[in-house]
């Protein structure tokens, strides 16, 4: 049962990449090892960058 449930998970794992939604995680990893000198953005702020510059740039995507 065990390897069913850690299966899962990381199909859901995958599943969230494809998505992007890890795409925060990612901007704080790169963030910590860029060492810049200011704070992170919070992760509404990050979204809220996101979606406004694929508005103002779209490219190819479904939606």
């Amino acid at each position: 049962m065990n390897a069913v449930v850690e299966g899962f998970r990381g199909f859901a794992r995958y599943l969230g990449g494809v998505m992007g939604a890890d795409a925060y995680a990612k901007y704080l990893e790169h963030h910590a090892v860029s060492e810049h000198g200011d704070p992170p953005l919070t992760e509404r702020e990050f979204w809220r960058d996101h979606t406004d510059r694929q508005d103002s740039n779209p490219q190819g995507r479904c939606c």
